[in-house]
C-alpha cells in the first residue's frame, strides 16, 4: 500500500485516476507479474485488470488491496464501464509505454475523460529502492558471482564466445535466477574493444575476455563484468587492465551521498584520461538497476545535477577500449543505504590468466 499511497500523492494534484499498462510498473504495484492487463488507481481504489488465463493467480498474488477484474475484448471498453462510478475527469496514463493505437482506442471509449500523460511518475518512484528490494538485488548478485566462479573452471582456449556465454546463462538458471537481466556479452581478443559485442561461434581469442552478465531474482536485476586473459597478459595489456582497476577503485572510494552524478563519472574518467587513454572510456561510468537492467540514475559526465542518495543502486564500470587490439571493463554494483555506500559485488578484480 505503501507505493499506492506514494503513487497517488504524486498524481492528485494532477489526475483524477491512473492507467497503469508497462508490465513493469503493473508489477512493482500489484506484486504480481502478467501480461495483457492493466492497472487502475484511482484516489480511493485500485483495480486489477486480468484475462482468464491469470485470474487464479491474480487472486493469489496480487496485493489483497487490489480488486481483481476479469475482462475479456476490448480493455478499454471495460475500463470506461469502471470510471463511470469513479467520477474520473483526467485519466492519467503512461505516455512512454502505451502505443499510439490503444491511445487512439481508449480516447474513443473514453470520450468524457481527458487523456494526460504522465511522464516519468513511476519511473522516479522505482529509482529509489527500500530495503526489500535491496535484498532481491543483492541475491541476484550472488547468484551471478556463483556463476562468474562457474565460468573460470569451464573457460578453455577451445571453448567458443557463444558456449561461454550459455553457459553462464544456464548457470544463473541452474543456481535460481528467474532469467537473465540483458543479453550475455562474451567477447574475445580484438572483439573485446566493442563494449557491447556479440558472442560468436569461434574460439576464444588469445588476449582479453569480458564476461558482462547478470541475473533476474524475484524481478530484479544484477549486474556484474569482468575481463580475464586468455593466455598470458603482456605489459602493455596490463598497464591497461590496471588503469581501469585504479579508475573503478577512485571512483569506489569517492561515491558517496550527495555527490553529484557526472562528478562521479569524473573520479574514473579523469584517471584513466591522465594515463594516456583520453577517448578510450567512451560510455557512461554506470547506471541504476532495478526491476529494469538500466534505469535512473545515469552517472555520465553529460547528467543533470541528480544526487546520488539513499536507496540508489548504480553499476561502476569504467572501460579502456583500443579500437583493433582489445578492451578491458570490470563492473561491480553499489547501494545507498542509509549513511553508507556497500559495494554487493565480491568477485575477486585480480587478473586472471587462463591457458
Amino acid at each position: 500500500m505503501n507505493r499506492l499511497n506514494k503513487l497517488r500523492n504524486k498524481f492528485k494534484a494532477d489526475y483524477d485516476a491512473m492507467i497503469v499498462t508497462d508490465q513493469k510498473n503493473i508489477r512493482y504495484l500489484c506484486g504480481f507479474d502478467y501480461t495483457d492487463g492493466c492497472l487502475l488507481i484511482t484516489k480511493e481504489r485500485a483495480l486489477l485488470f486480468c484475462d482468464f488465463r491469470y485470474i487464479e493467480a491474480a487472486k493469489k498474488n496480487a496485493h489483497p488491496f487490489f480488486e481483481i477484474i476479469m475482462f475479456s475484448g476490448k480493455r478499454s471498453k471495460w475500463l470506461a464501464d469502471a470510471l463511470k462510478d469513479n467520477e474520473v475527469a483526467v485519466l492519467g496514463y503512461e505516455d512512454r509505454h502505451l502505443t499510439v493505437s490503444e491511445y487512439h482506442r481508449l480516447s474513443e471509449d473514453l470520450p468524457c475523460v481527458q487523456l494526460k500523460g504522465i511522464g516519468a511518475v513511476i519511473s522516479e518512484l522505482r529509482e529509489y529502492k527500500d530495503l526489500s528490494e535491496f535484498d532481491n538485488i543483492i541475491r541476484a548478485q550472488r547468484i551471478a558471482e556463483k556463476a562468474f566462479e562457474h565460468i573460470l573452471d569451464f573457460i578453455t582456449p577451445e571453448r567458443t564466445e557463444r558456449e561461454t556465454a550459455l553457459e553462464l546463462e544456464f548457470e544463473m538458471r541452474r543456481l535460481g535466477a528467474d532469467g537473465i537481466s540483458f543479453e550475455t556479452i562474451a567477447v574475445s581478443g580484438t572483439a573485446s574493444s566493442m563494449p557491447h559485442g556479440v558472442p560468436r561461434d569461434r574460439k576464444l581469442e588469445k588476449g582479453f575476455l569480458t564476461m558482462d552478465f547478470g541475473a533476474i531474482y524475484n524481478g530484479y536485476c544484477s549486474d556484474m563484468t569482468r575481463t580475464v586473459c586468455i593466455g598470458r597478459a603482456n605489459e602493455e595489456m596490463k598497464r591497461v587492465y590496471n588503469t581501469v582497476l585504479e579508475a573503478q577503485k577512485r571512483a569506489i572510494e569517492g561515491i558517496k551521498h550527495g555527490i553529484i552524478c557526472r562528478d562521479a563519472d569524473a573520479l574514473a574518467r579523469d584517471h584513466i584520461n591522465d594515463m594516456g587513454y583520453k577517448g578510450c572510456f567512451g560510455h557512461s561510468l554506470g547506471h541504476g538497476v532495478g526491476m529494469d537492467i538500466h534505469e535512473a540514475p545515469n552517472l555520465s559526465p553529460y547528467a543533470l545535477e541528480k544526487k546520488l542518495d539513499t536507496g540508489h543502486v548504480v553499476t561502476c564500470e569504467p572501460g579502456i577500449y583500443l579500437e583493433g587490439k582489445y578492451g578491458v571493463r570490470i563492473e561491480d554494483m553499489l547501494i545507498f543505504y542509509p549513511g553508507t555506500v556497500v559495494n554487493i559485488t565480491k568477485s575477486s578484480k585480480d587478473l586472471i590468466e587462463i591457458y
